[in-house]
């Protein structure tokens, strides 16, 4: 505000003056760590543009590079097609395997139908996760809050969250012995 009542050369001393010193807020310390300053030296190259950065933004010899490697236009297509013809024998690859899966999985389901007509209505029944039976709903009554809020965290049929990921090295804390899950009915 100060700078509108100078006059325009001064007023451009202090608009540049606040500028600078707004650009240069987050200054780099003079004892910043080599591995952070490495790791963000790689993450958010510098945006000059007048030598190639080591993530591929920019380079300038990609040209160059390309007419070394492969001289002519019709090698450079012939791999192109060769390219999308191997990805093209993979994808059908894949299509062969997950339609011999689904046809094994139609015959195991005929059969199933074949042999008994009651687990196959079972095996295909829609289930509503949120649903519970009235003796899931008396244990809720009887449990801790912790423990309630915990059995209606968990979906039916996903992974258990409360199982621990396995690790190479045991905890700091140590094994808790008094841990028991409580009981899920199902």
């Amino acid at each position: 505000m100060s700078s509108i009542l100078l006059p325009n050369s001064k007023r451009v001393a202090a608009t540049s003056t606040v500028h600078f010193q707004i650009r240069c807020y987050a200054r780099k310390e003079s004892g910043m760590d080599p591995k952070k300053e490495t790791i963000r030296r790689a993450l958010y190259p510098s945006n000059i543009r007048n030598k190639p950065t080591p993530t591929g933004t920019w380079r300038p010899d990609v040209e160059k590079a390309l007419q070394h490697a492969i001289p002519s236009v019709q090698a450079h297509d012939t791999i192109d097609r060769a390219w999308l013809l191997h990805k093209r024998h993979i994808r059908k690859r894949r299509e062969a395997e997950t339609e011999r899966k689904f046809e094994s999985m139609r015959k195991a389901m005929d059969e199933l139908a074949s042999i008994d007509s009651h687990l196959y209505m079972e095996a295909n029944k829609p289930e509503n996760p949120r649903a519970r039976s009235p003796e899931e709903v008396n244990l809720l009554k009887t449990l801790k809050a912790s423990e309630a809020r915990a059995s209606d965290a968990r979906i039916r049929g996903l992974f258990p969250r409360e199982l621990r990921v396995p690790t190479d090295t045991p905890s700091r804390t140590g094994w808790k012995y008094d841990w028991k899950p409580f009981y899920r009915p199902l």
